[in-house]
């Protein structure tokens, strides 16, 4: 009997520091450096800027907005704590969180918000109002609490040095343009200080040498291009993949000047033989587009056509003349870019129409890469707008099929052809931890850890 309970003790003990070496193993750490390579060469930290897919990542770690959106789009407290709209939704009254300080110290004011907004927005009229912001547009916006989630509309302070500051979790602690940037814990943040105690990116990082660093054990956290991500997971590699969250599109640099233009550019369209992109370029990751936005974020892409229709291409192209073969563009830095631009020329070529690649800037076309810049259908097409030079569409309305009628309008313009919606990948090492994806792909560094053992 005494031989038994001394079994049972020892039994006990020992699953008893098992549980404690566990939790020991799952409980966030404070401390530590983590380290991240990127292929982009930001020169600047401006959030009103467009400094590449990156960028968004980038600034949501150093700035903050008045507002975010949830998982269904739907607005969400940050710097602000509540919203109201008079005036038809002309006149809006943001009220902001008290006791938030930028990383110098200095409080977070209507004054220096208002600023802020007014230099992202020159049409609005935005005014310092008690402990509040007013903001008053040309025109009635109700997705204005939407359009205060956006990147560039992050609060920004500059000192008298002109350094910008924000009140993000972590505060800049060196940058060299288009190099490195080292980034330090805000330890006053006003929603709870980061685990990690500080942040080196590095820039201009070939995709072959970011995998060499994470197995090297240099980097934890690298770029996945989308047409490595099956290799790279049977490789063994903890790879993270996002929804398809970017557009692959062909943009026409100036608007058609005639009819039977717009009917060339229609068999281009028909011409494109976008699920063989995807099979043979992308290695089956993505998905064809069919519209501007991907079905998960418009619920109306299936409305939109997609197969290739060389027939169709061949007998609109068939007694129409092509004045002088159309030149196209496409980023040099993007690895895939180039095989996608000759997959084009051949597609056309099968069609009759005459497609010539070429690395000068002027060109007819452009194969651009465009990340959608909000999970809400108007601003993200307004985004894909902006970011393809063509004009704005008008904001329309709530409803899914108001929604349609403005990007059927972008469609309608010729000026894109969707050709495939791309996810966002990243190669996360052994010593990571809580790792939380987002639907819009933010980059959540203010929550992970790093471990100090590997699994």
């Amino acid at each position: 009997m005494q031989d038994d309970m001394k079994r049972i003790a020892f039994l006990f003990l020992a699953v008893s520091s098992l549980c404690l070496n566990a939790d020991a193993a799952t409980r966030p750490h404070y401390g530590r450096t983590l380290r991240v390579s990127l292929l982009a060469r930001p020169t600047s930290l401006e959030p009103i800027q467009s400094l590449a897919p990156t960028a968004p990542q980038l600034a949501e770690l150093i700035f903050d907005t008045l507002v975010s959106l949830d998982q269904q789009a739907r607005p969400q407290p940050q710097l602000a704590i509540s919203w109201s709209a008079e005036g038809g939704n002309r006149r809006w009254q943001i009220n902001l969180r008290p006791g938030v300080m930028f990383h110098d110290g200095s409080p977070l004011t209507p004054e220096v918000v208002a600023s802020s907004l007014r230099a992202a927005n020159p049409s609005w009229q935005v005014s310092a109002n008690g402990d509040s912001v007013q903001i008053v547009t040309d025109a009635p916006n109700d997705t204005l609490p939407a359009e205060l989630s956006l990147v560039r509309n992050a609060i920004v302070r500059r000192d008298s040095s002109g350094k910008i500051l924000g009140t993000g979790p972590f505060r800049v602690n060196d940058f060299l343009p288009g190099r490195k940037l080292t980034l330090a814990a805000n330890d006053d943040y006003w929603n709870a200080r980061p685990f990690l105690d500080s942040i080196e990116i590095e820039f201009g990082i070939s995709p072959r040498d970011q995998l060499i660093a994470l197995e090297l054990g240099k980097a934890d956290l690298i770029e996945i291009a989308p047409e490595q991500i099956r290799r790279s997971t049977a490789d063994g590699r903890r790879v993270v993949v996002s929804r398809p969250i970017d557009l692959f599109a062909l943009v026409f640099t100036r608007d058609r000047q005639s009819a039977e233009e717009g009917r060339l550019r229609d068999a281009l369209s028909y011409s494109l033989d976008r699920a063989s992109m995807r099979s043979a370029l992308l290695q089956g990751e993505g998905d064809v587009a069919a519209a501007i936005l991907p079905l998960w974020i418009s619920g109306y892409e299936f409305l939109f056509p997609a197969k290739q229709d060389l027939a169709r291409a061949q007998q609109i192209k068939s007694g129409l003349k092509q004045s002088s073969p159309w030149s196209l563009g496409y980023n040099a830095n993007d690895p895939v870019a180039r095989l996608m631009a000759d997959r084009i020329v051949l597609n056309a070529h099968d069609a009759g129409l005459a497609v010539q690649v070429t690395p000068n800037q002027q060109t007819d076309l452009r194969l651009v890469r465009i990340p959608l810049v909000s999970l809400d259908v108007r601003l993200a097409l307004r985004g894909v707008a902006l970011a393809a030079d063509i004009p704005a569409p008008a904001p329309g309305g709530t409803t899914l099929d108001q929604n349609y009628q403005v990007e059927r309008s972008l469609m309608d313009s010729q000026r894109i052809t969707p050709l495939l919606h791309l996810p966002r990948a990243q190669g996360i090492g052994v010593t990571v931890r809580n790792w939380q994806r987002t639907p819009d792909d933010s980059w959540d560094l203010e929550s992970i850890w790093l471990a100090t053992e590997k699994p």
